[in-house]
C-alpha cells in the first residue's frame, strides 16, 4: 500500500509520515509544492523526509503555474471571502489537490494524505479536491483521525526525533505562498488579544511604517497585473515586490473573525500586501471601464467565487461558468492605477484606460460641458413616475 502525502515539512505533516508508517503501515511518498513561501530549500524538505523514511520524494516549484492558473482568477473577481481574506491558504490547496492525484497516478498510489485537522478548512479542501478528480483514491488524515492537541504534536515529535520547527513557547500555524500569510494558534486564538509583534514577518505596524508616503503604478491588461510603476514585470515577481514595499508601509495585515466551511467561527490573522494592493487597484479600475449594470451583477459573482474557493469547490462544474463570465467581464479592463501607501493604507489616487468609460465632457461643470441640462427633467419625471404614482394612490 503506497499513499502521496501532502508535504510542508512543518509539524502536521512532519508526524503524519511516522504516523502513516506506524499506524498504516504504508509506504509514504511525500509531495512539496513551492507556491512562493519565501526561501523555500526544496532539496532540504526532500533529504527531511527521506529521513523519516519516505520511499519517494517530489518537490515542484509551481509558482508561476499558481499565479497564472489561480491567483489572476482571484484578482479577476477581486476575491475577498466575508469582505476581507484574499483566499492565500485556500487558493493553493486546488493546486496540491491537482498534484497529489497526479502524482498518486504516476506511482501507482493507492491513496493520497495530508496533515488538516478535522476542525478546518483545509481537510474540505483537500478531500473534496481528490475526489472530484479520482474518487477511488482512497484519503487518510492522520492529524484528524488520531487528533492530539499541539503539545501533543510537539512532544510526539520529539520522542521520534522528528526535527519541527514549532515549540511551545512559539506556537503559531503557519501557511504562507505568493498570495499571503496566515497565523494561527497560541494567543492569537483569544478575540480579544491584540496579535502579539513576533505574529507579523511581512508588515510592520502601521505606527512604525515611513513618514513619507510611497506611490505605485499597476498597469492592468484584460484584468491581469502586467506592469509596475512603468516597468513590465512577470506575476510572480510582480506580487513579491508589492508584498515587500507594501509590507513597508504596513499595508495588509487583516485580522478578523471568520466562518469556517465546518461552521465554527474562528479569529484568524493574514498578511497579504500585495493582495490588498492588487484588488484595490483592480477594483478601482473596473469602476471606469464596467457599466454600472455590470459592476452591480458582477459583485455578486464574486461574492459567490470567492466562497467557491474557501468552501473548496474549486472543481466544481460551478466555478468553470463562473470563470467563464468573469473572464467576459474583463475584456476592457486594461488601464493604468496608482496608489497611495501610507502608514497602513492603500487608497487610489489616479486611474487611467483606453477604455474608460468615464467624459471629462459629461462630467464637468466648466465651459467644456456638453451634457444636456434641459434632459434630466424629462428623465427625472419617467424615473419617478411609478412612485409618484404610488405616492398619489397613498394620498
Amino acid at each position: 500500500m503506497k499513499t502521496v502525502l501532502a508535504y510542508s515539512g512543518g509539524l502536521d505533516t512532519s508526524v503524519a509520515v511516522k504516523w502513516l508508517q506506524d499506524q498504516y503501515k504504508m509506504d509514504v511518498i511525500t509531495l512539496t509544492l513551492e507556491l512562493g513561501q519565501g526561501k523555500t530549500d526544496l532539496k532540504a524538505i526532500e533529504d527531511k523526509a527521506k529521513k523519516l523514511g519516505a520511499v519517494a520524494t517530489y518537490s515542484l516549484d509551481v509558482r508561476e503555474e499558481f499565479f497564472k492558473d489561480y491567483v489572476s482568477k482571484a484578482i479577476k473577481a477581486n476575491a475577498l471571502y466575508e469582505g476581507k481574506y484574499p483566499l492565500g491558504t485556500a487558493l493553493g490547496r486546488p493546486l496540491i489537490a491537482k498534484y497529489l492525484v497526479a502524482i498518486a497516478k504516476k506511482e501507482g498510489a493507492d491513496a493520497i494524505s495530508h496533515g488538516a485537522t478535522g476542525k478546518g478548512n483545509d481537510q474540505v479542501r483537500f478531500d473534496v479536491g481528490v475526489r472530484a478528480q479520482n474518487p477511488n483514491l482512497k484519503i487518510i488524515a492522520p492529524v484528524r483521525e488520531n487528533w492530539m492537541t499541539r503539545e501533543e504534536a510537539i512532544e510526539y515529535a520529539k520522542k521520534n526525533d522528528i526535527p519541527v520547527p514549532v515549540t511551545s513557547a512559539n506556537p503559531y500555524s503557519l501557511d504562507v505562498n505568493l498570495w499571503g500569510r496566515s497565523i494561527e494558534a497560541g494567543v492569537l486564538e483569544d478575540p480579544m488579544t491584540e496579535p502579539p509583534s513576533d505574529a507579523f514577518k511581512w508588515a510592520v505596524d502601521a505606527s512604525k511604517a515611513p513618514d513619507k508616503a510611497e506611490y505605485v503604478e499597476i498597469g492592468f491588461d484584460k484584468g491581469v497585473p502586467v506592469s509596475l510603476n512603468g516597468n513590465k514585470i512577470g506575476g510572480v515577481q510582480l506580487i513579491d515586490t508589492l508584498n515587500k514595499t507594501g509590507g513597508k508601509h504596513g499595508v495588509g495585515r487583516i485580522d478578523m473573525i471568520e466562518d469556517r466551511v465546518i461552521g465554527i467561527k474562528s479569529r484568524e490573522i493574514y498578511e497579504a500586501p500585495a493582495a490588498v494592493i492588487i484588488i484595490a487597484a483592480h477594483k478601482d479600475l473596473e469602476s471606469m471601464v464596467l457599466t454600472r449594470e455590470q459592476k452591480s451583477f458582477k459583485a455578486g459573482i464574486d461574492k459567490k467565487w470567492a466562497e467557491m474557493v474557501y468552501y473548496g469547490l474549486w472543481f466544481d462544474p460551478l466555478m468553470g461558468d463562473l470563470n467563464a463570465y468573469l473572464e467576459s467581464t474583463q475584456e476592457h479592463v486594461t488601464g493604468k492605477v496608482k496608489l497611495k501607501l501610507y502608514k497602513g493604507t492603500a487608497q487610489v489616487v489616479g486611474r487611467e484606460s483606453p477604455n474608460s468609460l468615464y467624459s471629462l465632457g459629461l462630467a464637468t461643470y466648466d465651459k467644456k460641458d456638453v451634457f444636456d441640462h434641459k434632459s434630466a427633467e424629462g428623465f427625472i419625471k419617467l424615473w419617478g413616475l411609478q412612485s409618484e404614482v404610488a405616492g398619489k394612490r397613498k394620498r
